[in-house]
């Protein structure tokens, strides 16, 4: 398959971004949501921001305050036994039950706008910032969904409570609509169908299964976008592919002639996350008709290969012209890049059912 990537790649780091808090350092500004708005294309990034420590013993961990609006720093010292370090992105707390953690980092949703989409310049303030118990440790990997003239944002919010996915909604992306929790925790990877199919709204969601089950995509159905049932399976993971760890969804879904394009993560039981494709039928999009059996996009750039978590590229929204579908993508759990393929090629490459 041909893949262009751009020349700009990566296109956002954080080293373009300038930290919101003081004393924090930006260390991710990836997994954005993707929209083109007044003849702009819009990258709705998810800013991750660490406190700084004076102390190499003591890792601060951002906690949102819902009385004050400000953030609170949580001491952790490397030296109590308590505390697991060993994932940079979590201190876990052995007393406490297997889930618990902290994050060691914050994050919200900055804009980044560009007239190319190539070149972008980012906003100084969040635009969508914690504000609720449900959202005390941020907000993360925001997706975008438009119907009409209304922007639907939907992203994943984290608490001690578990990850859920909430969503607001805009027309200008200067002011929004709070609409709360859609899908309640443990679930992520949330992508809403930009039209009503057979007369219902549909959505993807990837339930983070604790007992029975595994990480795979569902999909569900409402009236209204704000209450989701009719919950079914999908689709699963594969031994021994690429696709055998989790799976998710990346891109709010295409449609095309031959049905409903979803271009998804995969990653293998080792983490290296790669991107593929399935085909939706247009009219029982709970129907798949083709699936990739190779990776669409794998992590092969240096950029892709070495960051904050190496080997990973996370599709996060497309825009297609013609047969070019221009794929933005998280790279490392670092930065934003992009790359151009064909729609013809994608839609041939996977095998069909």
């Amino acid at each position: 398959m041909n893949i262009y990537r751009y020349e700009e790649n990566p296109l956002i780091t954080p080293a373009d971004v300038m930290p919101y808090h003081e004393g924090f350092k930006v260390i991710g500004a990836f997994n954005a949501g993707v929209a083109q708005y007044n003849g702009e294309t819009l990258l709705l990034l998810r800013v991750a921001e660490q406190p700084i420590s004076d102390d190499p013993n003591i890792v601060l961990a951002p906690v949102y305050n819902t009385g004050t609006g400000k953030l609170d720093l949580v001491e952790l010292n490397r030296n109590d036994e308590r505390y697991d370090f060993s994932d940079p992105r979590v201190v876990r707390d052995r007393t406490q039950s297997a889930t618990f953690a902290y994050l060691t980092s914050i994050s919200y949703v900055r804009i980044a706008r560009s007239k190319d989409g190539h070149r972008f310049t980012i906003d100084d303030v969040p635009f969508i910032y914690p504000s609720n118990a449900q959202e005390i440790f941020g907000v993360e990997d925001p997706r975008v969904t438009q119907i009409g003239d209304v922007y639907y944002i939907y992203f994943s919010v984290v608490s001690p409570e578990g990850i859920g996915e909430s969503m607001v909604s805009t027309k200008d992306f200067a002011s929004y609509t709070h609409h709360g929790m859609i899908f309640c925790p443990d679930n992520k990877d949330v992508l809403i169908f930009p039209e009503k199919i057979s007369g219902k709204y549909y959505a993807l969601h990837r339930p983070t299964m604790k007992s029975v089950g595994m990480p795979e995509i569902w999909i569900a159905e409402s009236d209204n976008l704000l209450y989701w049932g009719n919950h079914k399976h999908l689709m699963g993971l594969r031994d021994g592919m690429w696709d055998s760890g989790r799976i998710g969804g990346g891109a709010v879904p295409i449609k095309t002639e031959k049905g409903w394009l979803q271009l998804y993560h995969g990653a293998t039981k080792e983490h290296r996350y790669c991107m593929g494709a399935v085909l939706l039928d247009l009219d029982n999009p709970a129907k798949v008709i083709a699936r990739s059996d190779k990776p669409v996009l794998e992590p092969d750039a240096p950029y892709e290969k070495k960051g904050f978590f190496g080997d990973v590229v996370f599709s996060c929204g497309a825009i297609v012209d013609g047969d070019i579908v221009k794929m933005y993508y998280g790279v490392a759990d670092t930065s934003m890049a992009c790359a151009e393929l064909s729609l013809k090629e994608i839609l041939n490459s996977m095998v069909y059912e």
